[in-house]
């Protein structure tokens, strides 16, 4: 399934008195790819997020998941096409960390939230997947920042979505939990074919799993396609108001972005 947005601006508040905080924004995430928005915190990249899984209206332009407008589907068939993991969200304090994942099933049980045998399966492999099963039977209040973050992504895993819009899901990882991360993206594009969007802030990732990156400055997109192509030195200093360079590591062909110093926004 694709998701796409066409053309949409957004805001907070009705009008008069509410701005469009992203205006004229189009893009296209397709089964099997990885897309990263990147951009500066109030660049908008949260609000197309929201869009995208239909918890915000567009004031103009269309929102389609698998060709048709999300305006004419109900939150039951939004939430079995789309999952998303939010920038920040309290501990499901009380409940074990299964038995959060297993609220990623709701979507396509019935109004007894009773579970079957697809359910336990689904959820079983996104605590796998997301090296949840030691504390599985943990309060999820009692884990660290980063373990509560990985349980909201195995809590959209086990959602088994078509679409999976994730808004900066590396705060609070270590090192290695965020390069397994990055991986998993991959491979949940790849082997489950699922359209990964993805808020981030993290260049060298993107340029490393991203099949193409949306750069957003201003609530508006200044550049899109491939990372090879769009992620310049140049591009990314107007899009971020900082001077950096690009560096190849040596044995492993990836690029690094290095930044230099702060620059002040042009007027």
């Amino acid at each position: 399934m694709a998701a796409s947005l066409e053309q949409v601006g957004a805001r907070y508040a009705p009008p008069p008195g509410g701005p469009l905080v992203v205006e004229g924004v189009s893009l296209v995430a397709r089964a099997g790819e990885v897309v990263a928005l990147l951009g500066a915190n109030g660049a908008g990249k949260s609000t197309l997020l929201r869009l995208l899984s239909g918890l915000l209206v567009p004031a103009q332009g269309v929102v389609k998941l698998g060709g048709v407008d999300i305006s004419g589907l109900d939150r039951r068939a939004v939430a079995r096409a789309v999952a998303l993991v939010p920038q920040s969200e309290r501990a499901a304090e009380g409940f074990r960390v299964r038995e959060v994942v297993a609220m990623g099933r709701a979507p396509h049980q019935d109004g007894w939230m009773r579970a079957g045998e697809a359910d336990r399966a689904a959820v079983d492999d996104a605590l796998d997947r997301c090296d949840l099963r030691g504390v599985a039977e943990r309060a999820v209040e009692t884990l660290s920042g980063g373990e509560q973050r990985r349980v909201a992504i195995a809590r959209a895993l086990a959602q088994k979505a078509a679409v999976l819009a994730l808004d900066e899901p590396s705060a609070f990882l270590d090192v290695r939990h965020r390069l397994e991360l990055y991986d998993l993206l991959a491979d949940v594009a790849k082997r489950d074919k699922v359209a990964c969007v993805v808020a981030m802030h993290d260049l060298d990732a993107a340029a490393r799993v991203a099949t193409r990156v949306v750069m957003l400055r201003g609530g508006r997109v200044v550049a899109s396609g491939p990372p090879g192509e769009v992620m310049t030195p140049a591009r990314l200093g107007e899009t971020f108001d900082v001077e950096l360079d690009a560096v190849v590591h040596g044995p492993s062909g990836a690029r690094v972005f290095v930044a230099l110093r702060a620059q002040r926004p042009a007027r």
